[in-house]
């Protein structure tokens, strides 16, 4: 049997690790939670909807730019829809999810990544921000984190 980090560089496994926690901390904290709370902001802070979206479609870009990709207009558009309910399919169920799946192509293309690699220029943006592969890694799971914290707060928050 495959373990999820097997074939995954060591300097990669830290980022992995950090992947697969915020996979079983938000997945545990939306049980139960009522798709109707998804849209609220309270003491306007983003929604439980926006931090479910944005932390799918964050590992989804970062992980684009460290393969040396432009976002596609598909991507841009789900950044521009981030936090907006599009349809009667905005839900706990939908939104995790797409998170889930967005972690298994992370882990992925994390065992994909040759540790030559690692210390590559990547532009990032429009403006071409530089970064390397190892930086873009490390910024996903970093931000990934924070928003699962601020997700965690306002869930608790709704939750009451």
């Amino acid at each position: 049997m495959r373990g999820p980090l097997e074939g995954i560089s060591p300097f990669l496994q830290p980022i992995a690790h950090a992947l697969l926690q915020a996979r079983e901390e938000v997945n545990d904290m939306m049980v139960g939670f009522p798709d109707e709370f998804l849209a609220i902001k309270p003491m306007e802070m983003a929604s439980p909807g926006f931090h479910l979206q944005h932390l799918t479609g964050v590992l989804d870009r970062l992980f684009t730019y460290a393969t040396g990709a432009m976002l596609t207009q598909k991507q841009l558009d789900q950044l521009a829809s981030e936090g907006k309910l599009l349809s009667k399919d905005y839900n706990v169920e939908v939104l995790l999810s797409a998170f889930n799946v967005q972690i298994d192509k992370s882990i992925q293309q994390l065992s994909e990544t040759d540790e030559a690699a690692l210390t590559e220029q990547r532009g990032v943006g429009r403006a071409q921000i530089p970064s390397t592969v190892i930086g873009l890694y490390t910024h996903a799971a970093e931000h990934t984190m924070r928003h699962v914290g601020q997700l965690l707060v306002t869930v608790r928050i709704l939750k009451g």
